[in-house]
């Protein structure tokens, strides 16, 4: 039995709208499923310079930067290597300034001078009293007793760029106790001295004054 005309229409037009219907869904679903992958690459993307970031922190690392935190920097000289470089310094300082009036320029300044560099400013530096001073020392009958302590270290580098190699700069506080005509006089002295690594062994390279201290205050009169 055949369907009315007017009846073929209206299924036909149930179908056309079902189908079309149908057809939003699917289109709906795709596009929001593809907005879903393209969230999810984004997110990756993104995440990339973290990684580079990670990355370059520990280039930094391997280094040996100096960032706080950074657990694997290490000192350029190590906390031992410091303390022979301590042990120099104050020796030398010490020894400047250990004398008496029957001192010889011969015998006195060569171990000294085995401490430094030995180079020319070393040289004229690692010397005994002279002239006047000298003379009254000599006329007196003197004796010089020195001591020194290092009290802070002020610079700690290594020279890449002049190959220069590993240096320390520390303040050294050296005193030396005169004794001459029956009186004893102290004099401190603030130092900034300077050693360098040489041939695996530290000496030093100069010394220059910091502060006066108590220059010249007598033991007697208590200052």
């Amino acid at each position: 039995m055949e369907l009315p005309a007017e009846n073929k229409r209206t299924a036909l037009l149930a179908l056309a709208v079902l189908g079309a219907l149908l057809a939003a869904a699917l289109t709906v679903f795709i596009v929001f499923d593809g907005d879903d992958e393209d969230a999810g690459g984004g997110n990756t993307a993104s995440a990339a310079p973290s990684a580079e970031k990670s990355g370059s922190g520990g280039a930094d690392a391997d280094s040996g930067s100096d960032e706080p935190g950074d657990a694997e920097a290490s000192p350029i000289v190590a906390l031992s290597e410091v303390d022979e470089a301590h042990t120099v310094m104050a020796k030398y300082m010490a020894g400047i300034n250990t004398y008496d009036y029957k001192s010889n320029a011969v015998a006195w300044v060569p171990p000294l001078l085995e401490l430094t560099t030995g180079d020319t400013r070393m040289k004229q530096l690692t010397t005994l009293p002279s002239g006047k001073t000298w003379a009254t020392c000599q006329a007196e009958q003197c004796e010089s007793k020195g001591t020194a302590v290092v009290v802070r270290d002020a610079v700690i580098s290594d020279d890449l760029v002049r190959d220069s190699g590993r240096t320390i700069s520390s303040l050294v506080k050296a005193t030396s106790t005169v004794t001459a005509g029956g009186q004893s006089t102290t004099e401190s002295n603030e130092w900034l001295v300077t050693v360098q690594e040489d041939g695996g062994r530290w000496v030093v390279s100069g010394f220059d004054i910091f502060g006066l201290g108590d220059v010249g205050a007598s033991e007697e009169s208590g200052e």
